[in-house]
């Protein structure tokens, strides 16, 4: 092989090696899906009990004052 021969063969190499080398980097895994919208249930369902309460309260209270009369 002259020498000119060896530096094409070398540079074929070369570039070939460097493909390989590429294709070999791991890549990190995906992430994973971020989760769904959450529905936030906190001071609204106090507010609801607390209301429910009343007005049940409120109900007992002047049904039996209507019946008594």
């Amino acid at each position: 092989m002259t020498i000119q021969n060896r530096r094409i063969f070398a540079s074929i190499l070369f570039v070939l090696i460097s493909f390989v080398c590429v294709g070999q980097v791991d890549l990190p895994p995906p992430s994973p899906p971020s989760p769904p919208p959450g529905f936030p249930i906190d001071g609204g369902v106090i507010f609801g009990v607390l209301i429910a309460i009343f007005y049940g309260v409120r109900k007992i209270l002047f049904s039996s004052g209507n019946s008594n009369k």
